[in-house]
């Protein structure tokens, strides 16, 4: 029973899972590249990561409303509905996507009022200001990948993400060094090479899903024939709410960049590659998490209650299964990865002790994750929402300012304050599960 759902599970997984890294290698080769520049571009990109992405999983969040509603209806044997889903979501995502657009240049403008050493601060907000101008290619893309997980329709965003990484490095190559003709950027050039990847991935994906044989049933083309609220309504009663979730965590994250950011840019270099690699296994429990919600939404427009349960444990089993071995490759490699970003000894030293601490919360990671998944699937938003604020706001961030500034732990206090609330959003995500997993609450 679970042998065979926890199989079903990881095949689907797969392509996500490899988009998911295909995403996450963007980050990580412009760290590696922009860190050749130095520790003081590597600081800059650190503290305009944290704030962009605060405000990029705002808009991750509300694309991810397309997932459960579309396998829903997928479930449900309704495929005129699936095309209604993404075309009012690709409305829906667009116009957040200029509003976040507008927002990035808004916090790009707050960073030297942050304390932030004053060497990054410029560098750090022009370099913001670029990657808000990829927020509109980011969305659309995010629709139709979004889309087509709620198909089951996979490997063409899988095969996609890999040829960006293919172009990103390119670019990369091009304006952060300088080559072809063109003046060295540093930093500046890793923001140009994002928007160029960024589009490739939103048109050829875009092109894919509506020229394939496949996707002719749903009719996945931009052929409106009205504006249609009800649904706009569905999706946003999940977006509003996945984007407070995604908010939620990453604040967190961006908030211990700022406090860690007091302690100097050598500390705040380590927490950016300790943080930058602990984002690999998390896109893989993201991943898992999307299959997660594919396969429990399919039972929910079954009407299948066991089913929606046993598709929700099986996911966290594989993924609480692949965290476990993340954590003890970690462990393992704590003071070779590092080196892969920078050469600092100090810094290396910092990082090699923040992997063991990385390596301790990698199941309450992975678990977390599948947990908001699966209740996601289920179109279960206002309890997750509220779990996400109270262990990442109410209980990880005080408790590690605590550690780091009152009990003088530094660094280490402040992510001893993420494993808190790590640790206490997977257990309170689980709880939840079981209880809403056995009730019979579906969309009628």
């Amino acid at each position: 029973m679970y042998r065979n759902e926890i199989k079903k599970t990881l095949f689907l997984s797969l392509p996500i899972v490899v988009s998911q890294l295909g995403q996450m290698l963007m980050s990580v080769v412009d760290n590696i590249m922009v860190g050749k520049v130095g520790t003081e571009a590597l600081a800059a990109a650190s503290i305009a990561n944290a704030i962009f992405t605060l405000i990029m999983v705002v808009g991750f969040g509300l694309t991810m409303a397309v997932t459960p509603l579309t396998a829903i209806a997928y479930g449900a044997g309704k495929d005129e509905e699936c095309g209604i889903i993404l075309r009012q979501g690709i409305l829906v995502n667009l116009f957040f996507g200029l509003l976040l657009c507008g927002a990035t240049f808004f916090f790009s403008e707050c960073i030297q009022y942050l304390n932030q050493p004053n060497e990054i601060v410029g560098p750090a907000s022009l370099y913001m200001k670029v990657l808000g101008v990829s927020m509109l290619p980011l969305m659309l893309f995010q629709s139709y990948r979004q889309f087509a997980e709620g198909v089951s329709y996979l490997k063409p965003a899988m095969v996609i993400m890999l040829l960006a990484n293919i172009i990103n490095i390119l670019a990369n190559w091009i304006f952060i060094y300088g080559n072809l003709g063109v003046a060295p950027l540093g930093l500046t050039g890793a923001g140009i090479a994002t928007i160029s990847s960024r589009t490739f991935m939103a048109v050829t994906l875009m092109i894919v899903i509506i020229k394939s044989p496949k996707m002719k049933r749903f009719d996945p083309t931009l052929n409106y024939r009205k504006i249609d609220f009800p649904m706009m309504r569905r999706l946003l009663a999940i977006g509003i709410p996945a984007g407070f979730q995604y908010f939620f965590e990453v604040s967190a994250f961006a908030a211990s960049s700022v406090m860690i950011g007091w302690m100097g840019t050598v500390a705040l270099a380590a927490h950016q590659i300790a943080l930058n690699l602990a984002s690999i296994s998390f896109m893989v429990a993201m991943g898992i998490s999307s299959a997660g919600t594919i396969r429990v939404s399919n039972a929910v427009g079954r009407k299948d209650i066991r089913g929606t349960r046993i598709a929700g444990l099986s996911a966290t089993l594989l993924c609480a299964g692949f965290m476990a071995l993340a954590g003890l490759i970690f462990i393992l490699l704590r003071f070779f990865l590092p080196t892969l970003y920078i050469s600092e000894k100090d810094v290396i030293d910092i990082s090699a002790a923040l992997l063991v601490i990385v390596a301790f919360f990698q199941i309450s990671d992975g678990t977390q994750a599948v947990g908001l998944g699966i209740l996601r699937g289920m179109t279960d938003m206002k309890i997750p929402t509220l779990i996400t604020l109270a262990a990442y706001w109410l209980i990880g961030l005080p408790s590690g300012y605590l550690m780091a500034f009152k009990l003088d732990m530094g660094i280490y206090g402040v992510w001893y304050g993420l494993l808190i609330s790590l640790t206490a959003s997977a257990l309170l995500m689980m709880l939840r599960f079981n209880s809403k997993s056995k009730k019979e609450i579906f969309l009628s």
